[in-house]
């Protein structure tokens, strides 16, 4: 039997335990996570993209459910019926794709904006122009920018967060 991929279920807050076990048991492990830029600064910097979640590539037949079971931290794999479900490998290169994407559009750069930064629009009809931070939405690809028109309006505008990029201003001496 060819190895699959399985949904394997942590308890609540152990995930980066339970990859760091599978790791050390040459398991074949997908867990995703995403950077996020946390009100406080003692909070975590990475977050996991399925909270209690991950996915193990395994042969079941050579590894054996009890594994996954009876592991530190770990609840066990995924079952409908009392058979563990397969989670097809279309769909883990789809959750690659989307947690790359998201981390390519609101990563690093991004990471450090705080309400009230100085942004620039880099594409879409308002390219060019300068905005202030407001916020990131929740669903991690698009913020909000309040853009200064006449009279010193502020006006919302909603953007992919790729659109923005943060503006380095030189610091007076």
């Amino acid at each position: 039997m060819a190895p699959k991929w399985y949904a394997l279920r942590s308890k609540p807050r152990k995930e980066d335990v339970v990859f760091r076990y599978l790791q050390t048991r040459n398991i074949e492990v997908f867990y995703p996570r995403l950077r996020v830029n946390p009100v406080n600064p003692r909070a975590k910097k990475v977050k996991p993209y399925f909270p209690g979640y991950m996915f193990v590539r395994v042969n079941l037949e050579e590894t054996g459910i009890s594994t996954f079971q009876w592991m530190p931290h770990a609840v066990g794999l995924v079952m409908f019926g009392g058979e563990p479900a397969y989670v097809p490998e279309n769909l883990i290169h789809a959750i690659r794709a989307k947690v790359e994407a998201i981390a390519a559009a609101g990563g690093e750069v991004f990471d450090g904006l705080k309400p009230g930064d100085p942004v620039r629009i880099q594409s879409g009809p308002f390219a060019g122009y300068e905005a202030i931070f407001d916020t990131r939405l929740p669903d991690h690809e698009r913020v909000r920018v309040l853009l200064e028109f006449i009279g010193s309006r502020q006006v919302p505008v909603e953007l992919k967060s790729g659109q923005i990029e943060r503006i380095k201003r030189k610091k007076k001496r």
